[in-house]
């Protein structure tokens, strides 16, 4: 680990490299990224896992709060992988398809087929992860799941984060036979666990209303001429009657999807896309997670508010800990849905950032970041080593987004550390600000 002092001066040095590196060549450099919401948790792949800054001196964990996503899966209904079958299947049929269209049939047939009655279900890489996660946090915080430690572990009532919740809590009660866990799945807690089981209906009209803007500028961008080409006969009769535009975006999905697959391996689909549309795919992927769930004007800086409701919960589960002065974690298992709002209205690093320009938008925020398969948000709480009750004026606080060190829209006390006072005034301020949603 290395010395909290040093913290700011490695955080510009990342920032330099990141800023070199330019979203097009982390994209080229590795076509898992181009696949958004679906690109599979890096961590324990193809990146190594953040070294964290020590705690201040005199200072020990003793308390988590955590909400993340569940991880890989397969896609979410049979017609992402049905439909681009039926379409190549039209051209079969008529005789139109060529053999870099036939191989293309034969390969999305295979992953058709083995996602029958998985829809949305979470994949063996998926479990894997959380599994890899909970070994990380153990490891990094023995503090907190020391002795008899209170782990309450509750999930949205969808499987995948069932699952993904019960893979990392056995992974901690092997470590650690002792803890206390207790797991839970309930439309009970709903309201701040999972968008769209509360009162804000409004949130889906928002999103609603900036569906033409995504669309307009799938149209306006994306050309599948080229993609088309290869694989069929006659380019006349496919612009006659293929969706050009809907079958390639349907193949980039499946492609992306199959890295959180083991058993995908040997199918690469990347290599039907040019590099231009790639980059192109993702561009335009971005954008719809941006104006859909992000920090931006296009919806009137509204969406992250929709996770008020959690973000108060996790403020109320933190105060609970400090009072009794337990060890211990609150998990929390659902969707990128929720951590990329929630982030936005914590203001982790740069997540929140707001831009009218769309066309610049992939310079200044890359989804890839922040809402990979098993995204996670981890707020670890310190108290003086060898206290038992905790004042709240002595504890401090640091938030890992994704496992790496996020800086916060406080002033911190040394590095990554913040005093939970400062923090929890600040959310407490800006929960009060709240728009009047029934406007």
């Amino acid at each position: 680990m290395k010395h909290f002092s040093s913290f700011f001066i490695l955080v510009a040095l990342v920032g330099m490299t990141l800023s070199a590196a330019t979203p097009k060549k982390q994209v080229l450099g590795n076509f898992d990224r181009s696949a958004s919401n679906h690109y599979a948790y890096p961590y324990g792949t193809d990146v190594k896992v953040p070294e964290l800054t020590d705690a201040p001196v005199g200072y020990e964990p003793f308390y988590i709060d955590h909400y993340g996503r569940h991880g890989s899966r397969w896609l979410t209904n049979a017609k992402y992988y049905e439909r681009p079958c039926q379409e190549l299947n039209k051209a079969k049929e008529a005789g139109m398809l060529n053999l870099q269209g036939e191989l293309l049939l034969r390969q999305l047939n295979t992953v058709y087929e083995n996602s029958r009655n998985r829809a949305g279900d979470l994949s063996d890489e998926g479990a894997i992860q959380h599994q890899e996660i909970a070994q990380r946090m153990f490891d990094n915080f023995p503090n907190v799941f020391a002795g008899d430690a209170r782990i309450d572990a509750r999930s949205t009532v969808i499987i995948r984060c069932i699952l993904s919740m019960q893979n990392e809590t056995m992974r901690l009660r092997s470590l650690n036979p002792a803890l206390r866990i207790t797991t839970d799945a309930s439309y009970h807690d709903m309201y701040y666990m999972g968008w769209g089981y509360g009162e804000d209906t409004l949130a889906n009209d928002l999103r609603k209303s900036v569906d033409p803007i995504s669309n307009g500028m799938y149209d306006k961008h994306l050309n599948p001429k080229r993609f088309i080409a290869q694989l069929v006969n006659d380019t006349a009769w496919a612009a006659a009657n293929l969706n050009g535009r809907q079958l390639m975006r349907d193949v980039f999905d499946v492609a992306g999807s199959l890295q959180g697959h083991e058993f995908f391996d040997d199918i690469n689909l990347y290599h039907y896309f040019s590099n231009n549309e790639i980059f192109e795919l993702w561009r335009l992927k971005n954008i719809y997670w941006y104006i859909h769930w992000a920090n931006a004007p296009q919806n009137g800086n509204r969406m992250p508010f929709i996770e008020r409701a959690l973000l108060r919960d996790m403020i109320e589960k933190a105060d609970d800990a400090i009072a009794t002065g337990e060890r211990g974690a609150s998990l929390r298992f659902g969707h990128e849905t929720c951590v990329l709002p929630l982030a936005c209205l914590m203001e982790l690093d740069s997540v929140n950032y707001s831009c009218e320009n769309l066309d610049e938008l992939h310079e200044h925020w890359q989804d890839y970041n922040t809402i990979p398969k098993a995204c996670n948000i981890q707020m670890i709480f310190y108290r003086p080593t060898g206290t038992q009750g905790n004042k709240a004026d002595d504890i401090l606080v640091k938030v890992l987004l994704n496992e790496h060190e996020a800086l916060l829209p406080v002033q911190p006390v040394d590095g990554p550390y913040y005093r939970w006072t400062d923090l929890r005034r600040y959310y407490d301020e800006k929960l009060q600000t709240v728009i009047d949603w029934s406007v």
